[in-house]
């Protein structure tokens, strides 16, 4: 069989794509004597020939031919070839060989063999019988007459259902050689035309009718599958048409439709690698990998045509390949079950991602919405193909090489990101109508006693929306439940190398990474693929970006001091520990009316009669003691919920809106400047903050036993609800103070009873008075001034409400192990110093509570940083010899200073008095 692909023939048992067939199979023993010898050498002057042309091809792009007057547009010297890289000349030259494009005479191929530059556009006829001039194998009449039938076209196309690839694997079988079938393969898996006409639904093979008796096994689940299916196949045999004669060109861009029949594609697959599994494997490697060059050069020269208007580049001889056919082609491609195996995850699958990270904005849209429809069940093994894709990448590359500048990790990153955005799509999804703007909040400074703030007339969220979740109109926060965990998209060793402080600088650039045009594309940054990241990391970058504000308002300051307009460089609080609610307060009250951009300085606190110089441990202190302050329910502007153990909003509070907005600010303060506070919020707080409403799932979280009977009510069956349940649309609370009252939940709550009909419509009434209407003053002034320290932070680029959650009240996790791993010793003391031997015993058998002291008194905290104890850098310095002294602390730099004691016992004794008595005393 004479097969015509990259414009060369190829003899039975060679692959058009270069793929050789393996010899150490099972079959291989039926060769004649001789052939593979024979094969292999007509194999390498093929090559060699091929390479000869696409090297003219290459400096007929760069170089030209000479000719002044020279019009073929892919001639340099024509002046119609635009300035092109290395690589992309290279890839023009592969696709120009394949389309035999005209080839000017005079072209030089290596360095020292070119011919004299004559001028000439047009290819002479021994150029063209010298590109034919490859061998010819015998073929069988079946295929003489299959080869006739296609004569008329210019290009063969080789395409492949079901039904063709098991009647090939059946004769490979008859015939006990697979070298047929590795022919077919390298044919189909090398041209994205071919592969991607290839498994259409209107090519797949009938379904067979289901026995009764799996009728009766069917669940519900099973029933709508089949309308599913059902349903697309209409579609796609309403709107067939296209030279490929199925329905994929008729396809929207917006759709979750697909032309491939991908349970025949997964039916093939799975008997194709039980069968011919590891003789096959080098083949498709070798295809794969061409296929990926071919899409990635129609994706970057622009040989695509558009599903939207129709239009495409000029192709020589040629119909414009659709967007379609290359998703469909890549999406065959990813089906692979194999992709994450050795012979695949080092050479094709890095390809592919190559490929697929060229892809437009509405093909990736595309590509998500597919996923999410109908290969759900596949995104976790691709997801894991590509984690692990990634790791040996970092495992293996110099440290001198920054990550962001290897495209064998950004590549699989931006694949990463459309399974990502296909599992909030496949997931439990709630309403965008859930999502909060701004406006409410926006307006709440025009309730606080000093009016509107000066120089912000609105605390909008910079728009850090991702494009393709914009494409998707998909936003995190929609997603309840996403189809594969958020965490499993983490990648810990990326994580661990990622620079950030590079990072970020390519993150303010704003086109870092966004657009598939490399060449107008600014550096690959991690920030824009949060989901990737673990919190540690994020929370670096979050540092810098805060870091880098406080040292521009610190230069601007500097600046007024010198024209004569005195200005403080840092935030200063003054307050008393006796009063330090009313004077923060006030203090913050000052700041906001005269400057609010000065709360974006640097943080310095003092403690009215005590000596010291905060460098972050003052700071540390004295948020601990205000949080302490603030959310007991003595000062009445929080409630305790005793049964999930968090605070609430008072809805009847006396306080002013302009406390909950300086509460608001306290809390913004804290993460803008690196200090986790002992806050116990409900995780519906920080989905608010972040821009999503309050719903009736997340009642499980803020009120346990509430959930669970409003779940009880929504999950009865029977007909005697209103009888059972008694309940009406009005609903009853208590306050702070323990006096009951009443709220309607619709007009004439009190005549309406709960039934099967409206107990949806009540719950959800319900849980949105409990955590929206009731708080909506109060909060919205609180997140009012939570905004003013963070509204042009990227916090909400990179972190969810979980991770907002773990940012602002530190890991769970007490692991004292982790910290005395991370911990340096200095001053004379080692790891195997006795003093620290009996200090590190002592602390692993202290009580959890007097654990967390110790913490608190070495470094100012007794919360765990995000990430865990290891993030925490302590260290243990010698603090002079035997003496009576007790310990102290430096918490501002986390050093902990320990006399040279000659007992563990007098060391206990002193140890715990320290950490027992040290508030306010012993810690600079």
């Amino acid at each position: 069989m004479t097969s015509k692909d990259n414009g060369f023939d190829t003899e039975d048992g060679e692959s058009s794509s270069g793929v050789c067939s393996s010899q150490g199979g099972r079959f291989s023993n039926q060769e004649p004597p001789g052939a593979v010898k024979s094969g292999g050498e007509t194999m390498k002057r093929s090559a060699a020939r091929v390479k000869k042309f696409i090297e003219r091809y290459f400096y007929q792009l760069t170089d030209g031919c000479g000719n002044a007057n020279c019009q073929n547009e892919y001639c340099a010297s024509s002046g119609k070839v635009k300035d092109l890289t290395p690589d992309q000349a290279a890839g023009l030259a592969i696709r120009l060989f394949r389309e035999e494009a005209s080839l000017c005479r005079g072209v030089r191929g290596r360095e020292g063999e070119g011919e004299p530059k004559v001028p000439r556009t047009e290819e002479t006829p021994q150029d063209a019988g010298s590109r034919r001039d490859l061998p010819q194998p015998q073929t069988t009449a079946t295929e003489n007459a299959a080869n006739e039938s296609s004569a008329s076209n210019h290009h063969h196309h080789e395409v492949l259902n079901e039904r063709k690839l098991l009647q090939v694997m059946e004769t490979c079988k008859a015939e006990n050689s697979h070298l047929r079938l590795i022919r077919v393969l390298g044919e189909v898996y090398s041209s994205p035309e071919n592969l991607g006409n290839s498994f259409l639904k209107s090519d797949s093979p009938p379904a067979q009718p289901l026995e009764p008796s799996q009728l009766a096994n069917m669940t519900k689940e099973d029933v709508r599958q089949l309308e599913c299916e059902k349903e697309k196949d209409e579609d796609c045999s309403e709107g067939s048409a296209g030279a490929a004669g199925g329905c994929h060109h008729q396809l929207e861009s917006g759709s979750d439709q697909t032309a491939v029949d991908l349970d025949s594609v997964r039916r093939a697959y799975s008997q194709l690698f039980t069968l011919f599994g590891s003789l096959i494997e080098s083949a498709l490697v070798l295809a794969l990998i061409t296929l990926s060059n071919y899409i990635e050069v129609d994706l970057r020269m622009g040989f695509v045509l558009s599903p939207r208007d129709g239009s495409s580049s000029r192709l020589i001889n040629k119909q414009p390949c659709s967007l379609e056919t290359l998703l469909n082609a890549l999406v065959i491609a990813l089906e692979i079950p194999t992709l994450g195996t050795n012979e695949y995850l080092e050479v094709a699958l890095p390809k592919l991602c190559r490929a697929a990270s060229y892809l437009p904005l509405s093909a990736q849209a595309r590509l998500a919405r597919v996923w999410s429809r109908h290969s759900a069940h596949k995104l976790r093994s691709l997801l894991e193909a590509l984690q692990q894709l990634i790791t040996l990448r970092v495992i293996i590359v110099s440290r001198d090489f920054s990550v962001q500048n290897d495209e064998a990790i950004t590549a699989p990153t931006k694949l990463m990101k459309i399974i990502y955005y296909a599992s909030l799509l496949a997931g439990d999804l709630d309403s965008p109508e859930l999502r909060e703007d701004d406006s409410a909040a926006a307006g709440c400074s025009d309730d606080l006693p000093w009016g509107p703030l000066p120089g912000h007339k609105s605390f909008k969220q910079p728009h850090v929306d991702d494009p393709l979740a914009q494409e998707l109109k998909v936003n995190v926060l929609d997603c309840r439940q996403p189809l594969i965990p958020f965490t499993d998209f983490y990648n810990e060793p990326l994580s661990d190398v990622v620079e950030m402080d590079k990072d970020f600088a390519n993150y303010k650039n704003h086109r870092g990474g966004d657009s598939a045009d490399r060449s107008s594309a600014a550096a690959f940054s991690f920030m824009r693929y949060s989901f990737v990241l673990t919190p540690a990391t994020k929370t670096l970058a979050l540092y810098y970006d805060n870091r880098i504000r406080m040292y521009t308002e610190r230069r601007i300051s500097f600046l007024q001091n010198v024209v004569g307009q005195p200005a403080n460089p840092y935030l200063r609080l003054k307050v008393r520990r006796d009063h330090i609610i009313d004077d923060a307060l006030v203090e913050l009250e000052m700041v906001a009316m005269e400057n609010p951009k000065d709360l974006k300085k640097q943080l310095v606190v003092e403690f009215e009669g005590e000596q010291g110089i905060d460098e972050g441990g003052v700071s540390k202190e004295f948020f601990q003691l205000i949080v302490e302050e603030i959310f007991n329910p003595d000062f009445s502007m929080f409630t305790y919920q005793q049964d999930s153990r968090t605070v609430w909003f008072n809805t009847s509070s006396f306080e002013s809106n302009a406390q909950f907005t300086l509460i608001g600010i306290v809390l913004g303060l804290a993460i803008y400047n690196n200090i986790i506070l002992d806050v116990h919020f409900p995780m519906v707080v920080y989905k608010k903050l972040m821009g999503k409403k309050g719903m009736y799932h997340d009642l499980e979280d803020f009120n346990p036993t509430l959930y669970n009977s409003l779940k009880a009510l929504l999950e009865y069956e029977g007909d005697d609800m209103e009888d059972t349940f008694m309940q009406t649309f009005r609903v009853g609370y208590t306050d702070v103070f323990g006096s009951s009252l009443t709220h309607e939940l619709k007009p004439n709550g009190d005549k309406i009873f709960v039934n099967q009909q409206n107990k949806r419509e009540f719950v959800d009434l319900y849980a949105d008075f409990l955590l929206n209407t009731s708080i909506e003053k109060q909060f919205n002034a609180f997140k009012k001034g939570f905004q003013m320290v963070t509204d042009e932070s990227p916090l909400h680029l990179l972190f969810r409400p979980e991770e907002v959650e773990q940012l602002v009240c530190g890991s769970k996790k007490f692991d004292l192990r982790e910290l005395e791993e991370a911990t340096e010793y200095d001053g004379g003391y080692t790891v195997d110093s006795a003093v620290v031997k009996h200090f590190w015993q002592i602390a692993h058998a202290l009580p959890a509570d007097s654990q967390r002291k110790l913490l608190q008194f070495a470094t100012g905290s007794d919360r765990v940083p995000v990430g865990g104890l290891s993030k925490l850098k302590l260290i243990i310095a010698k603090n002079g010899p035997d003496s009576d002294r007790l310990p102290t602390a430096h918490t501002c730099f986390n050093v902990l200073l320990l006399p040279e004691y000659d007992s563990k016992d007098k060391l206990y004794d002193r140890l715990l008095k320290a950490i027992n008595y040290s508030k306010g005393f012993g810690m600079l």
